[in-house]
């Protein structure tokens, strides 16, 4: 802590944690990636891609090397040879993105593969990216429920598209395939269908990756009846039926890599900052990142709280009265907990909008929110694609019970509330490890850091 400050170091992005490690496994050769999130989730992404046969070195430093492919991921009988070889073992364990990504992936490689995760993975739908593995050629047999986990896909790769795709249940479905799509003998075209997009950030993430690694793609709007090359950097909204991608075989380049800060992970500690008795510094997070939870700052400003962007030394965020607004979060839906909360201790009512998808989360996000933060006696309302937190004086003491539904982001949000005295006791304070296994660690510095 120096000057009145508390210093935390964000751990590294999980969302270009998993995109980089597939990256790596699908280019031949050697990529050492520096900086990579150790959780269970990248663990669940590293372990299946073990399955297609990718081999990983743990090294000295901390990185890890991959060797990439020359193939794609391979599954049972690959190689035409046995056609009775039992599928690789894709389990997902509850990881959603894992899941979205690495059966897309995994499709796009040859052989027979089995995709299966946890009670709450199998709950949660599938069937519009496998609908389109269908249309690309690739063979799916549900074991229990059409669209859900389990699954086994039989895959020569992908065929000839085109091939449609929504952004209204998830992003990941579009990352997962445009992951793929590099492996394919022949061009791929993806088109954006549906009637609305959320969390476009995260695709961006996608393509940054994709180009970091040197895949072959454009992305085209449609202009005057006309399909034209856009910048995907130039991108900000997205209207369905006029974005498509062009993604050309060829595969991907190894390189080494370092992974950049979390600003997901990184929300919680800013929204401390904003709502505490002392300012909080993040390092390792840049204000120019592609990812979307970076508008935790900008959403926080809005309320009011004082910010401080210094390339050197991170973003620092300066308690003030904070004030209730009304935003749409659809292009940043996993800090919409930490933004909950956090209008909670405001002087005014936020209303948070877009965010429909958050109800088929870990848990049901929205749900969860407005059960949990009830608990402290705020007002919350909860509509079909939103909520809104009418804030009431907060106790500062007391114990408060809060259920995570072994939800991470709902434990880590609702963490925050003991910055306003209530002893937190979290039912399943161990579900951070899917994303920060050292989050209680670190907020131990901030609570500490109020004295």
């Amino acid at each position: 802590m120096q000057n009145d400050t508390i210093i935390i170091q964000a751990p590294a992005s999980k969302s270009l944690s998993h995109r980089t490690l597939i990256a790596g496994a699908l280019a031949p050769g050697r990529s050492v990636i520096s900086g990579l999130l150790d959780s269970d989730d990248i663990h669940r992404t590293r372990g299946c891609l073990e399955a297609c046969g990718i081999t990983f070195e743990d090294m000295d430093n901390g990185a890890v090397a991959v060797t990439g492919t020359e193939v794609g991921p391979k599954g049972g009988n690959h190689d035409g040879k046995d056609k009775d070889a039992a599928p690789a073992q894709m389990y997902f364990h509850e990881s959603g993105t894992t899941a979205r990504l690495m059966t897309a992936v995994a499709a796009a490689g040859r052989g027979r593969f089995r995709a299966d995760g946890a009670p709450r993975m199998q709950e949660r739908p599938m069937k519009e990216l496998c609908d389109a593995l269908t249309a690309l050629g690739v063979d799916i047999t549900y074991e229990v429920e059409q669209g859900f986990l389990p699954f086994v896909m039989d895959s020569a790769g992908y065929g000839k598209g085109p091939v449609d795709i929504t952004l209204e249940e998830s992003s990941q479905y579009l990352s997962g395939l445009l992951l793929g799509a590099p492996l394919s003998d022949s061009e791929t075209i993806i088109n954006v269908a549906g009637k609305k997009a959320v969390s476009w950030p995260y695709v961006a993430l996608t393509l940054r990756i994709m180009e970091d690694f040197k895949a072959d793609f454009s992305v085209q709007t449609l202009q005057g009846g006309q399909w034209t090359d856009t910048p995907w950097k130039a991108i900000r909204t997205v209207e369905p039926g006029a974005l498509r991608f062009v993604v050309r075989p060829g595969g991907y380049r190894c390189t080494d890599y370092r992974v950049e800060g979390d600003w997901s992970n990184a929300s919680y500690f800013l929204a401390a900052g904003a709502v505490g008795k002392k300012a909080v510094n993040i390092r390792g997070v840049t204000a120019d990142s592609l990812q979307g939870d970076r508008a935790i700052i900008d959403i926080l400003a809005q309320m009011g709280a004082g910010i401080n962007v210094t390339p050197d030394k991170g973003v620092t965020i300066y308690p003030r009265k904070l004030r209730g607004i009304t935003v749409d979060m659809g292009k940043c839906p996993d800090i919409v907990p930490t933004v909950a909360v956090a209008a909670a201790f405001a002087v005014s009512p936020t209303t948070i909008t877009n965010v429909a998808h958050l109800r088929i989360k870990e848990s049901d996000r929205l749900q969860a929110c407005a059960d949990q933060i009830a608990k402290t006696g705020c007002g919350v309302e909860l509509f079909e694609d939103g909520i809104r937190i009418d804030p009431k004086p907060l106790p500062d003491s007391g114990t408060v019970g809060f259920e995570t539904y072994g939800d991470h982001r709902i434990a880590m949000s609702m963490s925050i509330f003991g910055l306003a005295g209530i002893d937190v006791d979290l039912d399943n304070p161990a579900c951070v490890g899917k994303s920060f296994p050292g989050f209680h660690d670190a907020w131990n510095i901030i609570m500490e850091g109020q004295d």
